[in-house]
Parts: C-alpha cells; sequence; structure tokens
C-alpha cells in the first residue's frame, strides 16, 4: 500500500474519522509581533482607539471597532441619507497611536461623519468611507476638517486630558488641525 493510500484509509467499524480542522481566513486583530504564516498581512489595530463626539461631547467608546458604540446599538443604518431625515450629526474619529524616541504620540486621526435618530432607531452612515478614514488613521493621517470648532476643542481636550505627554510629543500638524 503507498503512503498515499495509508493516509486515505476508512475507520474501523464503530472509529469516527479524524475531523480535520479547517482555517478560517477573516480580518485578525494580531500584536506587533513579526507574523509570517496563515493570515500574514492582517490589519494591526491594536494601537488605534475609537472616540466618539456627540452633542459636542467627545469620549472613548472601544465598541465602536465593532459597530458597537453606546450610540450605534440598536440602530438599523442605511447608506441613504434621507431615509434619516431627524438624524443628529455624530462623529466616529479614529486615533492611532505610535512610538517614536520621545516617546508614545497620537500618530493618525480621522474623523467620520454618522446621523444617528435614537427616537426612530435609524442611522445614517457610509461604511467603505468609515474604513477608508480607519486606514487613513493606521498610516498616520489627519483628516479632521468637518468637525466645527466646538468638536474640535471637545476632541483636544479628550486627547489632552487622556494622556498630556502624548499630545506634547504629537506633531504640529495635529495641533494645527485641532485649533479652533
Amino acid at each position: 500500500m503507498s503512503e498515499q493510500e495509508q493516509g486515505q484509509q476508512q475507520p474501523a467499524a464503530g472509529e469516527e474519522a479524524p475531523k480535520k480542522e479547517k482555517k478560517q481566513l477573516a480580518l485578525n486583530v494580531v500584536s506587533n509581533k513579526a507574523h509570517k504564516g496563515f493570515g500574514a498581512g492582517t490589519i494591526d489595530l491594536s494601537q488605534v482607539s475609537c472616540v466618539m463626539i456627540d452633542n459636542g461631547e467627545a469620549y472613548i467608546d472601544v465598541g465602536a471597532m465593532h459597530a458597537k458604540s453606546k450610540i450605534e446599538r440598536g440602530i438599523k443604518f442605511t447608506p441613504n441619507k434621507e431615509d434619516t431625515p431627524n438624524g443628529r450629526l455624530c462623529y466616529i474619529v479614529w486615533v492611532a497611536v505610535d512610538r517614536n524616541e520621545s516617546g508614545s504620540y497620537y500618530a493618525g486621526a480621522t474623523a467620520c461623519p454618522m446621523l444617528i435618530d435614537s427616537e426612530a432607531k435609524r442611522g445614517w452612515k457610509i461604511l467603505a468611507d468609515h474604513v477608508n478614514r480607519l486606514d487613513y488613521a493606521i498610516k498616520r493621517r489627519y483628516v479632521l476638517d468637518e468637525l466645527t470648532a466646538d468638536e474640535k476643542a471637545a476632541l483636544k481636550g479628550l486627547l489632552v486630558s487622556h494622556n498630556a505627554e502624548w499630545w506634547d510629543n504629537s506633531p504640529e500638524t495635529l495641533k494645527e488641525a485641532l485649533q479652533g
């Protein structure tokens, strides 16, 4: 019997055939370790946080990474803005943190708009736009021009109060982008 035939032998009566584990391809959150096998090239989200801006208040909400932030729960989203006529404008701000010789700093920040009508449980957002802006933050870009002066002040206040050293180490590009 050849090796190939031996590997395909039928189990004896009353025995179950061994089950092969199939590797699942998924978007994995991986650490900063060098990764070379199955799933190499996945996106590292370990240094990205989600900040929500709602009614002029900025706060960290880790649930936003999976579209389960406090304001998104229970909302049925549509890509058609007209389906949410009474929605209030909110933002998810993707904030990436990196480290250099000076220490950690806010390396990327991008704001994504969405409309939320909590009473009607309806919302509007463009998922592709949210994914692209998350990618921009990971790639160390700042896209905050859609925010009003009050929203920028709220975001800046949160970033400074969360870690003043990180704010001090951050590039002037971010500090200028958050000027009123």
